[in-house]
């Protein structure tokens, strides 16, 4: 039961419930067990939806129907991911791409990935994690994938007191993820590759930075994974491209990639700071910089240094542009709005001695889509920069 007035936001459709809402006297959040379900109902009792319930957790509890007539079973599960499905497959040509996107597709705390005819998948949450066995039956059912797998090693767990580990829950699985991106082959590692093996949400952004490939120019790939900014410039008639990440098994990834597409690639295993900086100091110049890092702010109070961080990767990246260059710089962190991004960027140009115009503004590509009453979903900024003299 919520206390008075703590239905409006949930009302306008945010799905989220956290504790300090929940009328305790009347629902004491130690009666639930993590993961169970329950109803949710306003401080008269009125029907507000089912949910699942964390105890444990700030946010105690997420609601997955708020259709009196529809309890959370396999039914409404395989409801959600046919109405999911159908998006994707109107998205994109190939079946390469995220097929459940958590809140966004009505299923919080599960995420699902498409690779061909494998879908590797990943739970945040004690209430999704109960239902586990039913999301499976449910995949097998809409899909029939040849496999299914769990990914479940990501931090966010942390916070639901979750085990972090990896599982096949059925069927086969390759050591390897193929991707079909663009007309392009990539291969991404399964067990030890960053997410759930591929970056989807940068997809749209990828295709973006092709109409700003002139041919013969040289690209510098920061924080590159398995390379596919790299490539996507070199197929667009770039000369030369190099990748930088910490990673050496992300590199040999990347130039397998390259050359499975017929390119080639050069590789710098190196932190991206400190790969600038050394750049600069050798006078390397490129026509086009990418900066795709890891999320420098993961929590609020992460923030201030993040800042700085996404602050001095940028003034490192302008040194290295010629005129008329290209900077793509990108964010992952949901907790740095895009006006900080951009704010960022223009006090490391005026640091550099640089003058920069925003051509153009990507978010996540639309098999991420954002849910409009749930701002988290809205998390990925992506800014194409064009970069000269510093005009006085």
């Amino acid at each position: 039961m919520l206390k008075r007035g703590e239905e409006r936001r949930i009302a306008a459709g945010h799905p989220w419930v956290f504790s300090n809402e929940i009328d305790t006297e009347h629902s004491p959040l130690s009666a639930f067990a993590p993961g169970g379900l329950a109803q949710l109902t306003t401080h008269r009792g009125g029907f507000v939806g089912y949910a699942y319930v964390n105890p444990h957790a700030l946010i105690c509890a997420r609601i997955l129907s708020r259709d009196a007539a529809h309890p959370v079973d396999r039914a409404l599960i395989e409801r959600r991911l046919r109405a999911a499905l159908a998006l994707r497959a109107r998205l994109t040509a190939t079946p390469h791409y995220r097929w459940v996107f958590g809140e966004s597709d009505a299923l919080p705390g599960l995420v699902l990935d498409r690779y061909g005819d494998v879908v590797v998948g990943q739970i945040a949450t004690a209430g999704m994690e109960a239902l586990k066995e039913e999301v499976a039956a449910a995949v097998r059912a809409v899909l029939a994938p040849a496999g299914l797998y769990w990914k479940n090693d990501t931090a966010a767990r942390d916070l639901e007191q979750l085990p972090q580990e990896v599982q096949l829950a059925f069927g086969a699985m390759p050591d390897e993820l193929t991707v079909i991106e663009s007309g392009l082959t990539f291969s991404a590692p399964l067990v030890h590759g960053q997410k759930t093996g591929w970056f989807y949400d940068q997809t749209a952004n990828r295709a973006r930075l092709t109409r700003y490939i002139a041919p013969g120019a040289r690209v510098l790939d920061v924080c590159s994974y398995a390379g596919a900014w790299a490539i996507t410039a070199l197929h667009a008639g770039a000369a030369r491209a190099a990748c930088v990440d910490s990673s050496q098994a992300a590199l040999e990834y990347a130039a397998a990639n390259a050359a499975r597409n017929g390119l080639t690639l050069e590789t710098l295993r190196a932190d991206a700071f400190e790969a600038l900086k050394t750049l600069n100091e050798q006078g390397a110049r490129y026509d086009v910089v990418i900066l795709d890092p890891p999320a420098f702010i993961k929590r609020k109070k992460d923030i201030p240094q993040g800042q700085a961080a996404y602050r001095k990767l940028n003034q490192l990246a302008l040194g290295l542009l010629e005129e008329e260059g290209l900077l793509v710089s990108c964010s992952c962190s949901y907790h740095l709005a895009a006006e900080e991004l951009t704010g960022a960027i223009q006090s490391a140009a005026r640091h550099a001695g640089r003058f920069v115009q925003i051509l153009e503004a990507g978010g996540q590509s639309p098999d991420h889509p954002v849910h409009p009453a749930i701002p988290e979903t809205r998390y990925l900024k992506a800014f194409f920069c064009r970069v000269t003299r510093e005009i006085a």
